[in-house]
Order: structure tokens, then sequence, then C-alpha cells
């Protein structure tokens, strides 16, 4: 038996389908294709249009500094804010200092908008070389505006030469520090001290703060800018020069001494040497009479008058007790400890001259003294200062602080007795009918006054000081010699 193959039947309508179906396609992907390019080729010549309408002017959609600048020229930009600077000439602005000032326009110091910045910003979008990033921001700006903040001009060279003589004013050189001693006693010193100078970064920005006042004010107006001052430190400071503690100025006296005889004068300055760059040791008593000395014409001094036996005399030495008020005073602003002051037996006017009463302390070696004691931990080193220009004696104290706080109270004035009539007394060696006055009226009274000293709010020193004046004659030699 013979097998046959089987042969499928073939569908020719089914080959008819498939090709009508991949003509469609073809003709739908070229048709695709065609509007495709047809559509680029109308964006781009829409696009080249578009450019060579704004070829010479900012796209649509521009803001600067809040203003529509779309479709206007950079010249015309530029001319918009050159406008708005013209009407700036009116505005002031007035720079002070302490008690000096420097008077300036917006004009004159070049405040004002940036106009050709501001143009060349506005009309450089959507012109760079890519041609993509140029379409993305014309039709972004076109949708939703693109915005650039104000750019403003300044001057800085103008308000430096318009500011100069202040600058040179304010302008001090920082002081370094020098520190060098001999046998227990410091020789070279010089405290460090810091600089300053005029901040102009800061002067700066200060008027950028001030500049929307400036541009936005209607009304004219002057606008008040204070000066900024810049501390310049010093590369060496005081505490670096030294391992004993001594960093800063923890308390300072001064006292006049206008009127003084020359001898008087001499004497202050000499006395004020010899306690110029003493160290006083944590915890020790520093007596005044010891370190000073002997005082007399064999150490030095001259003759001046001084208080002796319940009279105003000459005598060696006469002044020193300026130096012992004047350093009693800086004692009494460091807040450190007194152990004994003695007030003199009458008002002495010289400690009157830039103090209330009370305010004095009398020596007289060696049995009236004026101690102190260090209580501070660090050593403190005492420094004076002689203005003969202007007859003033400083004594200045350093050391380190420990954060104490004075408060000196207003002396009470109280039992205030008048000064006796004045005394004459002959005097043979003086020519007949010559007046010499040797001893001044002082009215008498008791002055009290008090001191606080406190450290971290408590309490670690309360003084009463009391000062019992006695009444003072003026006392006048008549001469009786015969010519």
């Amino acid at each position: 038996m013979i097998k046959r193959k089987q042969v499928g039947h073939h569908n020719p309508n089914k080959d008819t389908k498939r090709s009508k179906v991949k003509a469609i396609l073809r003709i739908f992907f070229w048709f695709t294709v065609g509007v495709s390019l047809g559509f680029f080729l109308f964006i781009s010549f829409a696009f080249i249009l578009f450019q060579k309408l704004f070829a010479h002017a900012v796209y649509p959609g521009i803001l600067v500094a809040g203003i529509e600048v779309g479709g206007k020229t950079q010249e015309e930009i530029e001319k918009i804010f050159a406008e708005k600077n013209a009407r700036l000439g009116e505005k002031k602005l007035i720079f002070t200092h302490k008690d000096k000032t420097v008077a300036t326009t917006a004009e004159t110091l070049g405040i004002g908008f940036d106009g050709k910045l501001l143009a060349l910003q506005a009309y450089s979008v959507g012109r760079s070389n890519d041609p993509l990033s140029n379409g993305s921001l014309i039709f972004q700006a076109y949708l939703n505006g693109i915005y650039f903040p104000a750019s403003y001009t300044f001057s800085e060279n103008t308000l430096k030469e318009l500011l100069d003589p202040i600058a040179k004013e304010i302008y001090a050189e920082p002081v370094e520090a020098l520190f060098s001693f001999e046998n227990g006693r410091v020789i070279t010193f010089r405290p460090s001290q810091e600089g300053q100078e005029l901040d102009m970064e800061k002067l700066k920005k200060d008027i950028s703060t001030k500049r929307v006042l400036i541009l936005t004010a209607k009304e004219p107006q002057a606008i008040t800018i204070p000066i900024p001052v810049k501390i310049l430190k010093p590369k060496i400071t005081t505490d670096k020069v030294n391992n004993l503690g001594i960093e800063e100025l923890i308390g300072s006296g001064t006292s006049l001494y206008r009127g003084s005889i020359a001898t008087r004068t001499y004497n202050i300055s000499l006395a004020a040497s010899r306690i110029n760059g003493v160290l006083v040791a944590p915890d020790e008593i520093f007596s005044f009479n010891k370190v000073l000395g002997d005082i007399s014409e064999f150490t030095g001094y001259k003759q001046a008058y001084i208080i002796q036996n319940g009279r105003t005399v000459l005598g060696d030495g006469g002044g020193v007790c300026q130096v012992s008020t004047t350093f009693f005073r800086a004692v009494l602003n460091a807040g450190l400890p007194i152990v004994e002051r003695n007030a003199h037996a009458y008002r002495v006017a010289y400690y009157e001259q830039d103090s209330p009463p009370g305010f004095d302390a009398t020596i007289y070696v060696p049995s009236v003294d004026f101690r102190f004691k260090n209580d501070t931990g660090k050593y403190i080193l005492i420094q004076s200062v002689v203005d003969q220009t202007n007859a003033e004696l400083t004594f200045n104290l350093y050391g380190t602080s420990d954060g104490r706080e004075v408060t000196l109270s207003k002396p009470a004035i109280t039992n205030q007795i008048p000064a006796p009539e004045p005394l004459y007394q002959d005097d043979p060696t003086l020519p007949k009918g010559e007046v010499k006055q040797v001893d001044f009226a002082a009215a008498g009274a008791i002055v009290v006054f008090t001191r606080e000293v406190k450290k971290n709010g408590k309490t670690m020193l309360s003084d009463k000081f009391v000062s019992n004046y006695r009444p003072w004659q003026a006392v006048y030699l008549r001469g009786t010699k015969e010519n």
C-alpha cells in the first residue's frame, strides 16, 4: 500500500491583506516624517524670523530691576536707567565719626543703576553659542518671564578721597608690648595697645544696605551713615612678654599739681620715678615708705612746703604727698585692700583741683605710711606717668583682672568750720612794709566716703574712709627791718 503526502491549501487573500497593511504603514511613516520635517522647517524658519525681528532688541519677557525691557535696544535700556540716575543728585549722604561729618551726594559717589551692565545682561539672553539653550531661554521668557535683579555702580575711590582726612584721624598703629626687668624691678615696660583704622569693607556694606532707600526715596532726604572702625590687634600682647601674670591695666589714679613751685614739681617727679617699675608680689603688703626710702637732700630732694608741727613750712621733699595721694587713688580704683591710709591735717588745694575732698593720703617717713595688700594672686606692676605740660601725675597698676568691680560713693562733707582769721607775725629779716604769706587758709570739715568691691556679684571689700580736716589759718610775715 502506497502512502501519499498531504499538502496544505494556500490562501491568497491573506497575503493580499499583509501587503496592504505594510503599504499603509509605509505611507504613514513617510507622512509622519514629512509632517515632522515640515513642522521643524516651519519652526526653524519662524525662529529665524523671530531672531531677525529682535536682532537689535531684547527678546520679549525679559524684566530688569522690575522693568519690562522686551523689544528695547541696549541704548534704550541704558537711557531708562540714566534717567533714573539723574534724579539721584539730590539724595544726600552724611558720613559721621564722633564730631566729624562729611556730606556728599549719591551722584558724587556714583551710586546708581548700572545701566550698561543691565542692558547687556538683558540683551544676552538667548544669544549664546548653544541653539538649543537659546531656544529654551527665549521660550521660557515668552511664557513665564526672566527676571534680572538690579545692578549698581559705586565709586570706592571717590569715597576714599572724601573720607581721607577722617581716615587719617581714626588711624592708630597697634603698639607691641615690651617688658624687661632686673633685680626684681621692671626697667622697660610698654603695654600692648590695639590700633584702629576706618573699616572700608564694613562701610561699603552699610552703603549697600542703604542703597535701596537712596534709590527709591521719592523726596530728597539726607541719609546718615556712621563710619565704622576696625580694631587692629598687636602681634605681641602684654600677656605674652612676661610670665608674672601682668596682662592688663587693673587700676589708675590721677591728680593735678598746677601752681606748684619749681622745687615741689621736681620732688613730685623724683618720688614718682622711684615708685615706677616696682613689682608687688602676690599676697605682699606694699609699703610706700619702704619703697620710697629716705626723703632728704641726701637722696636728691629739694625744699618745698610741707606740714610740720602744725605749720606749713619749707622742708626736704615737699610735694611727695602729691605722689602718695595719687597712688592712693590708683589703689582705690583697683579695688585692692588698703592696710593703712592717713588723711592730711587740713584740706590741700592741690588735691581738690580734679577731685572732691577726702581722696588724699599723707605720708611721713618713717612713722606715717600708706600700705595696701596684693590679693590678686598675680604680680602687680606699678607705672608712674608725669605730665609736666599739664601738671598731671598718673599711677597705673598692671596685673591680671579677676573681675572685681569697684563702686566709690560721693563724699559726705559735714562739720564745716570756717578758717580762722589770718595771723600776722613780725619778721625782722624782711624789709619794713613787705608782707609775705607763708601759710594758706582752709576751712575745716569731716569728709566721709565709702568703697564697695564686688566679685561675681558678692561683696569682697567694704571700706569707710574718714578724713578729719582741721580749720587752717593763713599766716603772713610782716617785715620790720629798717633800711
